[in-house]
């Protein structure tokens, strides 16, 4: 478990954490989500010891990461798929790694073979592609078989197979009983990888909720209907007090949207009216709709060098 009281980081007089709230829970992938500069990357690495809070606490199985005695074998984290020396292997980096947490060298191999390595293991990192990269760093984030595991945008530069492949072994891992949290901006994959939500903008809390309550109160569900009596249907529709749109389409056909309604309203008030219908769909909100909406007023521009005072830490 993760859990986060009043975290707070400020640079300067610039806030980039807000008295920041949640907890992640295990069994399931929570998203951690928010707009460039909205604090994720710099609440991960609070919660890694990597940075020291202004105020606030981040807790790991219940205390501070600085007191883990073998950090590794508890919390697995994967932030910069770059940050490997470039003249080691990638057999040579793991080793390195596990002995610096006393794991036995066996568990190298291990994760070399979980992550597809082996055939490269003996290749220097530096030479590496970025996906090469992510797969490396997330046999580092494994190696010590920990309970808890965070990872910022780890599907960066993985093909579709490889991005699917990682959706799947997340869901593994929480399946296990793993605590999992995973910053991505891909919401669509987002969207399919996680259950729960922990949503930000300028540091603040915006949402900690479920995938779903998040895009069902965040975005609008609407029915697309084709009809050629398509002034009849939208004067049906509004003297029903429905909201109705215009909607060309992709292919140009005129078409109306009816907001936050459902087929079998529109369908009997058709029928009721006796309107030909060509096409009636619904088309439910997605999680990239509601991010949008929710975080609209909290995006964070830097246009007078704020990321470059925090050092791009943001």
């Amino acid at each position: 478990m993760i859990e986060v009281r009043g975290l707070t980081k400020t640079f300067g007089s610039f806030k980039a954490v807000d008295d920041l709230t949640f907890t992640v829970q295990p069994g399931i992938v929570t998203g951690f989500l928010g707009p460039n500069g909205a604090g994720k990357s710099t609440t991960m690495r609070m919660i890694l010891g990597l940075d020291k809070p202004t105020a606030g606490s981040a807790l790991v199985e219940g205390v501070p990461y600085a007191q883990l005695d073998k950090p590794l074998t508890t919390v697995g984290a994967l932030l910069d798929a770059k940050w490997v020396h470039p003249n080691r292997s990638a057999r040579a980096h793991l080793q390195w790694m596990a002995a610096s947490n006393g794991i036995p060298k066996s568990r190298v191999e291990e994760v070399l073979r979980l992550v597809g390595l082996s055939e490269v293991a003996g290749k220097k990192a530096g030479g590496f592609s970025l996906g090469m990269s992510q797969r490396l760093g997330l046999a580092g984030a494994l190696l010590g078989d920990p309970k808890v595991l965070l990872f910022d945008e780890p599907v960066n530069g993985l093909d579709p197979e490889g991005i699917v492949w990682i959706r799947k072994f997340m869901q593994r891992l929480a399946s296990e009983g793993r605590t999992v949290l995973v910053s991505s901006h891909l919401l669509s994959e987002m969207a399919l990888t996680a259950e729960r939500l922990v949503v930000i903008g300028r540091g603040r809390l915006i949402a900690d909720t479920t995938v779903a309550d998040f895009v069902a109160k965040s975005s609008e569900s609407t029915v697309r209907v084709r009809s050629p009596q398509l002034d009849a249907l939208r004067s049906a529709l509004t003297s029903a007090g429905l909201t109705v749109r215009e909607d060309g389409g992709a292919d140009g056909t005129a078409a109306l949207l009816v907001i936050d309604t459902t087929t079998d309203q529109v369908g009997t008030l058709a029928g009721e009216n006796g309107i030909v219908l060509h096409e009636l769909a619904s088309k439910q909100g997605s999680l990239e709709d509601a991010f949008m909406k929710i975080t609209g007023e909290d995006v964070q521009y830097h246009a007078e060098g704020v990321q470059e005072i925090m050092g791009g830490a943001l």
